[in-house]
């Protein structure tokens, strides 16, 4: 009843979240998909009906791991789709008729146009009801409207629900192979006659090319550089996103007497070409360089950097024989061969592209450029823009092979044994491809797993090929034409390769892809799932298949999936868990239980702060950029979270000085300690207070304190109690923090003799002693930049809704954090803490829990805490508590003032951080003694309460807390 008053009448009013109506609307920016809502429904349904006018083979697989689930669990469902216009897929048909617990359908002699998914929890109903087929687009991209509703099996909705599904699945007929092999033959008609008529449509429309609005502004960016007289540019464009036709745009803008266009493959020459025909027409000679090939007079030159590169064919052109120069694949620029072309010609503007500039094995591809970036555009920005075909990702587990499981140094022989084979043929039958006919790519491990691979799919009935560097160019395409063939004695099911197709390929067909080797690098892996992403005509997705054994490197899949390289491991886990929802477009992610249990397991033991790793990518940012980096600057490029530069070095200064020379013996020695304490206790991205309060007084003398109000207020429209104004105050002259002195736990400030704010009568000012450190400019350099670096994640990280007092929910702090936050004088000792402390004044209890506990924890603090639901927390005391120890009493009596933020983390595995899951209220009536058995088999009394969760806990981290630890 409190969740119909809530839905309905008063949203302000507490419920439980279960049983609230709920709109479901695609919005990728904020983490939502209908899909996501199905999904987790029917992961907690004990029976489901689908009533979908329409199916596609796309919006089946974005389901298909779920419903395979309910399989194995021997969940049954019924789905009832509709032959209507014939826009059910008969691919999509074969993949519903694979599962054995699924009823299937077809309504063929009505308007069926329902769509409606029902399904059936231990109590209740859950009834979704609106816009959206069973169709990808619909479930993650298109403007939907779906309402979700919970009712009893009692209520007249849920039954008229019911009968009205069950009359209409009555009519319905059954789908057989039969069926599907009739209804192919009609839909093909129907297809056939929907094409046909679009290319009569098409035929009158002139057939032109126009930029989108990303090279619109790439070109605009082009012409702006050339406007401040520069004469080079580098263009970064993920694989797929038209930068051929991005160059010739601005080609045809720039209008050269001479042109050359240079490339690393022959086959590349003929495709860019084309593109440059379907841009200038006849309006310019075009000829080829290359090999035999010798059109030296066209007005266009298409050459391979193994011709043009060779000196009798280089001194055939004066240096300023081309106006306008455009290099392919630039990140190979370090190479002889590409430094001779750079270094012999002087065109007027030189432009170098690349997918991946971060290739340059030390080489600075940057500075060849002058730092001249025109534009950038990678994967997820490209798929944003529907600039790429949809992707449905499968992480699917690596077959065990004589209980061994394949891990890095897996034997050959386990690599290619018939249980391996055989699990890679089931899993590629199983999730298909988007129109039954695959054309895939299957990248292996090495030559020999390869040629192997290959061969025992030729012995079970498949064409496929291996190719490797040692086949030549003309094996290569020939090998690419069968593939794209639409002769089905040609064509080829699968081409098998090692690394030779990670880029300078283009097969657009490409439908289905593989992956049979340990992810090494996060680069490596966007190349080759690029292989498959470039669109084609009737191509509606590509299916990618990775088997995923027990490798250490399973973390960079998250990071080559969700376009994330800040290597930070919290940001990693919430992107598993979003599962899609992050995903741009109608693209979906899935892995199974195994390799997603695997995934987390190596984000939790990676060593993300490995010096070789920061050292690697300070310097690649420093080739980018020119100069030496800022913490801001890996922010604003994307690169590695900036504070695992801290996390090692206790500064991100102390870092860049062992680094840079001209950064030595630049601070003092207490200047040197101040940015540590700056770094650590308050440019941390917790609270953003203290940082507020640095950056207006350095702006500036002094602060007043209504104005600081003020600023908070305007920026997040929070209300800031003196007690947080003094709070901040005694953490920024490091009063809070502590450290071991002579033995006693001391201040921080007494140990090194601190002053640096002062606060009277309401005004905030600089002591002295710190304006004298502000004068030294490098100090105030990387101060300014470690507090624009902790606002700008704190604000990206700020959501008012999820905001209560301090604290956003599902951020991760630490115990130190929760205390600075709820403004106690001192960070007390964590043994004095234990799972809860309340604070002197008795407003405020944070309570620590470690939800997933180790087997090896004394018997009186493995408390039997946990989640009830998304809305309820049993908890229980430290033990030898009973219902009148002065601490319960105070908690009992939590009317009076008291605040109870209950932060949880997942194990000791995952870190020392926890999540804020929100205030909790206890429950009155359940309060109750109860007795734990210690190590010496003696009883120990504890209190057990039930909390009431002030907000109910989302889905996505409920799910991830109460899973089962690794």
């Amino acid at each position: 009843m409190d969740s119909l008053k809530t839905g309905f009448i008063d949203q302000s009013l507490a419920s439980k979240k279960e049983y609230l109506p709920e709109l479901l609307v695609n919005d990728t920016s904020n983490g939502k998909k209908v899909l996501q809502t199905i999904s987790r429904e029917l992961k907690n349904c004990v029976k489901f009906w689908f009533s979908v006018a329409f199916a596609t083979k796309g919006g089946v697989v974005s389901l298909i791991n779920t419903l395979q689930e309910l399989e194995k669990a021997g969940i049954n469902g019924k789905i009832l789709v509709s032959q209507y216009q014939y826009f059910t897929q008969p691919e999509a048909l074969k993949s519903l008729l694979k599962l054995k617990n699924v009823d299937l359908k077809i309504a063929v002699d009505s308007d069926f146009h329902a769509k409606g998914y029902l399904f059936k929890k231990s109590n209740r109903f859950n009834l979704i009801i609106g816009s959206s087929n069973l169709t990808s687009s619909a479930l993650c991209s298109n403007k939907e409207w779906n309402l979700k509703i919970s009712a009893t099996s009692d209520s007249k909705l849920i039954i008229d629900s019911i009968n009205e599904f069950r009359n209409e699945f009555e009519n319905a007929v059954f789908v057989d192979d039969n069926f599907i092999e009739s209804y192919t033959l009609d839909y093909n008609l129907k297809k056939k006659f929907i094409s046909s008529s679009r290319k009569s449509i098409e035929s009158r429309h002139n057939d032109s090319i126009t930029p989108n609005s990303m090279q619109i502004e790439a070109l605009a960016n082009l012409e702006d550089l050339r406007s401040k007289d520069k004469d080079k540019a580098l263009l970064i464009s993920a694989t797929g996103t038209g930068k051929t036709y991005l160059s010739a745009f601005d080609v045809k803008a720039y209008n050269p007497k001479k042109f050359l266009f240079v490339v690393h493959r022959r086959n590349i020459v003929d495709d860019a070409i084309k593109s440059f025909k379907r841009i200038f027409g006849e309006s310019r000679s075009m000829g080829i360089y290359s090999g035999n090939e010798r059109e030296i007079n066209a007005d266009f030159i298409f050459s391979t950097i193994q011709t043009i590169s060779r000196d009798e064919h280089l001194h055939q052109f004066d240096q300023r024989h081309f106006e306008y120069i455009v290099v392919d694949e630039t990140h190979r620029a370090g190479a002889e061969s590409y430094q001779k072309i750079f270094n012999h010609f002087k065109p007027k503007f030189l432009l170098g592209m690349t997918a991946t500039p971060e290739r340059t094995d030390g080489f600075d591809i940057f500075s060849q450029f002058e730092h001249n970036i025109a534009y950038e555009i990678r994967l997820h920005r490209a798929l944003e823009e529907k600039m790429l075909s949809t992707f449905h990702y499968f992480g699917v587990t690596d077959v065990t092979v004589d209980d061994k499981v394949l891990d890095e140094e897996a034997a050959f022989s386990l690599l290619t044994a018939k249980e391996r084979v055989d699990r890679i043929i089931e899993k590629a039958e199983f999730y298909g491809c988007d129109n039954g006919c695959v054309r895939g790519l299957i990248f292996c491990s090495s030559v020999d797993e390869s040629q192997e691979l290959s061969n025992l799919f030729n012995a079970r009935g498949y064409k496929t090929v291996s190719l490797s560097g040692k086949n030549s160019e003309e094996e290569r395409n020939t090998a690419i034409n069968r593939l794209e063939s639409h002769d089905p004695f040609e064509k080829l099911d699968y081409i098998f390769t090692v690394e030779i197709f990670n880029e300078g390929v283009d097969i657009p067909k490409v439908n289905q892809i593989i992956m049979l080797r340990p992810t090494a690098s996060a680069i490596v892996f966007v190349q080759q799932l690029g292989r498959g992403l470039r669109k084609a005509k009737d191509k509606e997705y590509l299916t990618v298949i990775d088997f995923i054994g027990n490798y250490n490197n399973n973390y960079l899949v998250p990071i080559a999936l969700y376009g994330d390289t800040t290597y930070n491991k919290d940001t990693l886990r919430k992107l598993m868990l979003s599962g899609s929802s992050f995903v741009p477009g109608a693209s979906t992610i899935n892995f199974d239980k195994i390799t997603h249990d695997r995934i987390f397991a190596a984000i939790n033991k990676a060593n993300l702060h490995l010096k070789k790793d920061l050292d690697k990518d300070y310097e690649l940012l420093k080739f980018k950029i020119g100069r030496i980096p800022l913490m801001m600057d890996f922010v604003e490029h994307g690169s590695r979270d900036p504070q695992l530069y801290v996390n090692y070095s206790k500064s991100y200064f102390n870092f860049a000085s062992h680094q840079e020379e001209a950064l030595q013996n630049k601070l003092s020695e207490k200047e040197t300690k101040l940015l540590e304490l700056f770094s650590n206790e308050i440019a941390n991205t917790k609270r953003v207070e203290e940082v507020i309060i640095l950056k207006e007084l350095i702006a500036g003398n002094t602060l007043l304190k209504e104005d600081f109000k003020a600023i908070i207020f305007d920026k997040y429209g929070i209300s800031i109690p003196d007690e947080t104004i003094e709070s901040c105050v005694k953490n920024i002259n490091f009063d809070f923090v502590t450290e071991k002195y002579s033995g006693n736990l001391v201040s921080v400030s007494e140990i090194y003799d601190l002053s640096i704010v002062s606060y009277e009568n309401g005004i905030l000012s600089f002591s002295d002693l710190f304006i004298d450190s502000l004068k030294n400019e490098t100090f105030l350099h990387f101060l300014n930049d470690m507090l624009d670096y902790s606002k700008t994640i704190y604000d990206r990280n700020f959501d008012k809704n999820k905001y209560v007092d301090g604290f956003i929910l599902y951020q991760k702090y630490s115990r130190k954090d929760v205390f600075r936050i709820l403004n106690w004088d001192q960070n007390p000792l964590a043994q004095n803490v234990g799972g809860y402390r309340i604070n002197d004044q008795k407003t405020n209890c944070p309570i620590f829990v470690n939800y997933h506990k180790e087997e090896h924890i004394s018997s009186t603090t493995k408390y039997e805490e946990g989640f009830v639901n998304n809305s309820q927390f049993e908890w229980m005391s430290k033990s030898g508590r009973k219902l009148d120890s002065p601490d319960v009493v105070i908690i009992r009596n939590y009317k009076n003032g008291l605040r109870l933020p209950l932060f949880i983390k997942k194990s000791n595995g995952e870190s020392n951080d926890f999540y804020y899951m929100g205030d909790v209220t206890p429950v009155d009536e359940s309060f109750e003694e109860a007795t734990l058995v210690n190590d010496d088999n003696k009883k120990v009394s504890v209190v057990k309460v039930k909390y009431r969760m002030n907000h109910p806990v989302e889905d996505s981290i409920y799910d991830y807390i109460t899973a089962p630890s690794n």
